[in-house]
């Protein structure tokens, strides 16, 4: 009976066979697949061979045919995701920080699988490893899931807020919320969601990877209100948009501009000034991120107007270098 359940599993071995060992390089002849499905415990013949494969291109695979000598073989050619695809998507895992090491890890060795085994060595990116910091919290995906559980059936959840006091131990803090989004932003989710009996019941954001652990709760959640509502939407804006919205004029050294490209696009109009610099205008959120990137280029970069947002940044400048003082 082992040998006939085995002879039932066929096509859908030779479909593994087909994704998992053979690729435009890697071609596999008639002969050779019966020799590997004789190893498995599975007999085949030459015209059965040939019938089954035609049953699997019927059924939506790309299996083509080349030359091995003589000889037809055969392989998987067209896949669900080609290998830039893949590249693209192991990069997103790799490089994330909210996703563990461990957790980045299957992830990848699931999306190799995706592919041939001769390609998948290729896979293994290892440009994220160094100089990446990868977030210590594994039940990040138990938490979102959750949450958007709550939501869905317009009920609170209760977290467990994982806070580190001064002398830098690890505890738990369990609070009800009533959540209303889940907002994906800058390699972490955020929860919005109105903290019930804290902080007066207002909203906030609650940063995913924070919390140790969710529960769906009982209550039903408080609706918003409409002044809520308008609160919300400035939450689910992008933490950068933080700040006020000034049209500014950067100057700034020749060396940067594939900085200001990649910040600002490479549609923007671009100045030449006098000494070889340039310059550029653009509408920008005055942001403690935004400080943090154009100061982050000491002397290369300042603002030349308005004459209000220059103050600005020389208050922050003269604040910052009184702290060092004292």
């Amino acid at each position: 009976m082992a040998g006939v359940s085995r002879q039932k599993q066929k096509l859908l071995l030779m479909e593994q066979l087909f994704s998992q060992r053979t690729d435009e390089n890697h071609a596999i002849t008639g002969n050779q697949l019966i020799d590997i499905l004789k190893d498995m415990g599975i007999k085949a013949e030459r015209k059965t061979i040939y019938d089954d494969i035609a049953t699997l291109c019927d059924a939506g695979l790309d299996i083509r045919t080349t030359k091995s000598g003589h000889s037809n073989a055969y392989y998987m050619g067209e896949r669900q995701f080609s290998e830039e695809e893949l590249r693209i998507l192991v990069d997103c895992v790799a490089s994330s920080r909210f996703l563990t090491i461990k957790r980045s890890g299957e992830l990848i060795r699931k999306l190799q699988r995706l592919t041939s085994e001769h390609k998948a060595p290729a896979l293994r990116r290892t440009v994220h490893i160094e100089n990446r910091t990868k977030s210590s919290n594994d039940p990040v995906f138990s938490v979102v899931d959750a949450v958007e559980e709550a939501i869905h059936a317009d009920r609170q959840a209760e977290l467990t807020l994982g806070e580190t006091g001064a002398d830098k131990r690890r505890q738990g803090r369990v609070v009800a919320v009533s959540p209303f989004l889940v907002v994906w932003e800058n390699d972490h989710y955020y929860i919005i969601c109105r903290m019930e009996g804290e902080n007066g019941g207002t909203l906030t954001r609650v940063r995913a990877d924070r919390v140790t652990a969710a529960e769906v709760s009982k209550e039903k959640r408080v609706p918003l209100t409409e002044q809520e509502e308008l609160a919300a939407r400035k939450l689910k804006a992008p933490l950068d948009n933080q700040g006020t919205l000034e049209e500014v004029r950067i100057r700034f050294d020749a060396s940067l501009l594939d900085d200001i490209f990649d910040r600002f696009g490479d549609k923007v109009s671009i100045r030449t000034e006098d000494g070889g610099e340039l310059s550029v205008d653009v509408a920008v959120q005055l942001s403690p991120s935004f400080w943090g990137w154009l100061f982050g280029f000491g002397e290369r970069a300042r603002i030349t107007s308005p004459a209000v947002v220059k103050e600005m940044a020389a208050e922050r400048l003269a604040n910052l270098a009184e702290k060092y003082r004292g």
